[in-house]
């Protein structure tokens, strides 16, 4: 039986509208993207069997094209609608932030950092640039490394502060393979650029680093 064949009241389709997203399953969710199964199995079982598969939202988003390709009726297109829907979604949360109020809302930012390094393989280091009313200019990752590691240079921090006139900035990295709990090399890392940079009178707010669902903040560790 084809999800058409429910009785209306049971469709996903119709349940959101009627009860709104929240009220879906995850795997019913999926279906409405997948809109329709494959041979023998419908939407919803195929969104089942997707989360069995990789185990959470969290591992379905960051799969590769191969890894998402491997279940049967989930291939390069779908893979492309996804990678589309998950950009919407930081544009949209970026969009946010550049709210003059969002920025005094921790939350807020973590949010965005987890959509941000969702599926990153590689370390990355971003920085967010604000200006002298704490509102967000711009959002520019600035290194890219390995799996466990990348290099960042001060001087390049301070180079890109300066050509947006930032008054404060914050920093964010992640670690694909750990736990969210910065390494002293991180510590002694924040610390240089507290230094580097009050040189020329820019303030650090606030390190992020990501790791899954889970972020640190050093401000709120007193860190900083």
């Amino acid at each position: 039986m084809t999800i058409n064949q429910w009785p209306k009241h049971q469709r996903p389709r119709e349940r959101l509208i009627r009860d709104g997203a929240g009220a879906l399953s995850d795997a019913e969710l999926l279906a409405i993207f997948l809109r329709v199964g494959v041979r023998g199995i419908d939407a919803v079982q195929l969104g089942q069997h997707a989360m069995q598969h990789f185990g959470s939202l969290q591992g379905l988003f960051g799969a590769t094209l191969l890894e998402f390709s491997a279940i049967n009726g989930m291939g390069p297109a779908k893979f492309a609608q996804l990678q589309a829907v998950m950009e919407l979604a930081r544009r949209a949360m970026l969009e946010e932030l550049r709210h003059p109020t969002t920025l005094g809302s921790p939350q807020a930012v973590k949010q965005y950092l987890r959509l941000l390094f969702n599926g990153r393989t590689f370390e990355s280091f971003y920085v967010l640039f604000l200006d002298v009313k704490n509102r967000l200019v711009d959002v520019k990752e600035l290194f890219r490394g390995t799996l466990t590691h990348t290099s960042v240079y001060p001087r390049e921090v301070v180079k890109e502060a300066l050509a947006r006139n930032a008054a404060s900035i914050m920093l964010a990295h992640n670690h694909p393979s750990g736990t969210e709990a910065p390494s002293e090399a991180d510590l002694r890392l924040t610390r240089s650029l507290v230094q580097a940079l009050a040189l020329v009178d820019i303030r650090i707010l606030d390190h992020f680093v990501v790791a899954g669902h889970h972020v640190h903040s050093f401000a709120e560790h007193g860190q900083l």
